[in-house]
């Protein structure tokens, strides 16, 4: 099983039978709340009609359609209205399977927009220490989780790492973007010094840092990034894997910052993890590079088997019309504010040492027993689930919750009550 400790999991499994709205039902019939979207992507419930139906349709009337060399129409469809959610001039949509995939395709993209420019010698990637971009060669070299690493050998060759943007001293029980912190996006130049900026073809980082447990990107420090870019000829690279989709409160966080990136990587929240789907928004010039020499020629040589496929497209436009009918992100920018002084409301429960929030996101670090790290965090999950009925997710020893978009005021109590009791299990 994946990210799984699977010796612990078989001796007490927790199995899933079932999903609706806001809640799981287990295989012994109880009612789960989801405090976690499932894995960040259920943004808008469990088991929607319009999306099960739309799926159901779609597999009745075409169950596939190759990607290469034929089209079908819901997948340009769905690539206007992505592209008509992003920032301006962000126009062009490469579609996979996940998060994964669509890292790794615009790292692809990058290295390959260089080369056709002649600056083929740019093939240096610079991530973050404790980002997450996925579990492909690439999304791996460029991340910055220890245990995602290590067991496979020396991964991609010219990677760099930024800082994290983290420091418990200057930011800790922060509501929304911590005021320290934008400085340490100034560490790019010193990367730039110490292997020439003609050697860098793009710096990839998330807005927030989810699966490392919450990590909140400081004020300005976005903006600083893009500056810098800017000045060196770099590309930026927005993963929003977790960030799309109004988990912050748009479409993207890169509206909520400000700052347009020149690709932006999606998945999860994209058909609300009704179907495996993931993309990458592209900047216009980027695609212009490649539309040359004759025109029977390939112009990108990448893809996959299931891009664009004709399940995923429905679910995706599906999904789209949820998120505008019931204005699902400005109803996240509603709820944020409540979201957050309730969660911070557990800032005295035992063995809490840091909070964090933005968006309808929070994680809650738990001091970790002494020689035993991440046990606690996992005990917390198992305990959740089997005593409260309640879905957390866990890093480490953090807590990190992620509700659907959905949640009713009401439903932040409950779930708050149930973390709370938890918390208190684990102490």
């Amino acid at each position: 099983m994946p990210f799984t400790a699977n010796r612990a999991f078989k001796q007490a499994p927790r199995m899933l039978a079932g999903a609706k709205d806001m809640h799981y039902f287990t295989t012994d019939g109880r009612r789960i709340i989801d405090a976690a979207s499932g894995m960040w992507c259920s943004n808008a419930g469990h088991c929607r009609e319009p999306i099960t139906q739309a799926i159901a349709r779609q597999a009745a009337t075409m169950d596939y359609s190759p990607p290469f060399q034929f089209g079908h129409p819901q997948a340009f469809e769905l690539a206007n209205r992505i592209a008509a959610l992003g920032p301006e001039g962000l126009d062009h949509v490469f579609f996979c399977n996940s998060g994964s995939e669509a890292v790794d395709t615009a790292l692809k993209i990058a290295l390959a927009f260089h080369a056709t420019r002649g600056e083929a010698a740019r093939t240096r990637l610079i991530g973050r220490e404790r980002g997450y971009h996925g579990v492909g060669f690439g999304g791996i070299s460029v991340g910055g989780m220890v245990n995602n690493r290590r067991l496979f050998g020396a991964l991609l060759n010219g990677t760099d790492h930024l800082p994290t943007t983290y420091d418990r001293e200057h930011q800790a029980f922060s509501k929304g973007e911590p005021e320290w912190g934008a400085h340490l996006a100034d560490e790019l130049e010193r990367i730039v010094t110490l292997h020439g900026k003609d050697t860098i073809a793009a710096v990839i980082v998330e807005p927030m840092a989810g699966s490392t447990g919450v990590l909140v990107t400081p004020k300005g420090y976005l903006q600083r990034l893009r500056t810098i870019c800017d000045k060196h000829g770099i590309l930026l690279i927005f993963d929003e894997v977790i960030t799309g989709f109004g988990r912050l409160g748009y479409a993207f966080a890169a509206e909520r910052y400000g700052v347009v990136p020149d690709m932006i990587t999606f998945a999860k929240g994209i058909t609300n993890g009704a179907v495996p789907m993931g993309g990458v928004l592209i900047r216009n010039d980027i695609h212009d590079a490649f539309m040359k020499g004759p025109e029977h020629i390939v112009e990108l040589f990448h893809g996959y088997t299931y891009s664009a496929h004709p399940l995923a497209c429905a679910a995706g436009l599906a999904t789209l019309d949820i998120y505008r009918d019931e204005d699902l992100f400005a109803r996240a920018r509603k709820l944020e504010p409540l979201f957050a002084d309730a969660v911070m409301g557990l800032r005295k429960e035992p063995n809490v040492i840091d909070i964090r929030t933005v968006g309808l996101t929070a994680g809650i670090d738990l001091a970790p027993r002494d020689g035993q790290g991440g046990l606690r965090g996992l005990t917390a999950l198992a305990n959740g689930f089997n005593e409260h009925d309640l879905m957390i997710r866990v890093a480490g020893d953090t807590i990190a919750l992620t509700p659907p978009l959905i949640m009713s005021e009401a439903q932040i109590g409950e779930i708050m009550d149930k973390v709370a009791a938890v918390i208190r299990s684990v102490a």
